[in-house]
């Protein structure tokens, strides 16, 4: 039994420090401090920009209560940043965290620390998975702060009509950047396994990017809706529900079913394809 109980704990260990290791060399980053950073001041910035101006962005979704309710500016936000903003933001660490290693030449130091394949896999991919998290976290937190604070407490117009208070509109406001990382983590995953399979940072991080735009553009594209359940953008637009006289929840649950199939076939890809990969270390 005891043979059995080490080796279970040494891999679980080695997950952790693997992990720890990868959470250290983030920090000291700067395109991460950069990112980081970004999320909380950009939102400030985008309001003061906004004040300053008498148009609003009425071509977008609560583009046009921005002036007149804090509780708008998030939302608008919210609107910009999923069409392109995610995928990008969380492809910087995702796609380059496998492809710097190759860049660098330093699978030989990695791989000899006792650290196993599925270790380093692990430690890699879940640091990359919390900086996610962490970016959508900061987006949302400071973009309801700013329109708050800069703009105000005022009720929001409803996408029926009705006035949205704003204790129920900051808990709508949280729950449709909530809604939003599902499918920020399958692009993620996808990230992970350009990184690994194409060992190229550019690729690892522009793929995303691109498959990301050429989604929007179908989804947007009539003779797309058969297939509107299968773009992992479509999902970011599930919020829209929660606007309404009476809210409709299904475009959130086909968003999270489609992220979670995203999520766990490009990560177990991505896995496959680090197992297998010719890796000299000696």
């Amino acid at each position: 039994m005891t043979a059995i109980a080490i080796p279970a704990v040494r891999v679980r260990g080695g997950a952790a420090a693997a992990f720890r290791g990868e959470l250290t060399k983030l920090a000291l980053q700067r395109k991460t401090q950069v990112i980081l950073g970004a999320c909380v001041l950009a939102p400030f910035l985008f309001v003061s920009v906004l004040d300053m101006q008498s148009s609003v962005p009425e071509d977008t979704l609560f583009g046009r209560w921005v002036h007149t309710s804090g509780l708008a500016t998030p939302l608008v936000i919210l609107g910009f940043i999923t069409q392109w903003g995610l995928p990008v933001l969380t492809s910087i660490v995702a796609g380059d965290i496998f492809a710097s290693e190759d860049r660098y030449g330093t699978w030989k130091t990695i791989l000899t620390r006792s650290r196993s394949r599925a270790e380093i896999f692990t430690g890699k991919a879940l640091a990359a998975l919390l900086f996610t998290i962490v970016v959508v976290i900061l987006l949302a937190s400071a973009s309801l702060a700013a329109g708050l604070l800069l703009v105000g407490r005022q009720p929001l117009v409803g996408l029926s009509g009705t006035l949205i208070g704003p204790g129920h509109g900051s808990l709508l406001v949280l729950a449709s950047w909530a809604s939003a990382m599902p499918p920020a983590l399958g692009f993620t995953a996808l990230g992970l396994l350009l990184s690994v399979a194409s060992r190229s940072g550019p690729v690892g991080i522009g793929g995303p990017l691109v498959i990301g735009l050429l989604m929007q553009v179908a989804s947007l594209s009539g003779a797309a809706d058969p297939i509107r359940g299968l773009l992992l953008t479509v999902p970011f637009n599930a919020w829209h529900g929660f606007f309404v006289a009476h809210p409709f929840y299904g475009p959130l649950r086909q968003g999270l079913v489609t992220s979670v199939v995203y999520f766990v076939l490009c990560l177990a890809a991505a896995f496959l394809v680090f197992r297998r990969r010719d890796i000299r270390v000696s």
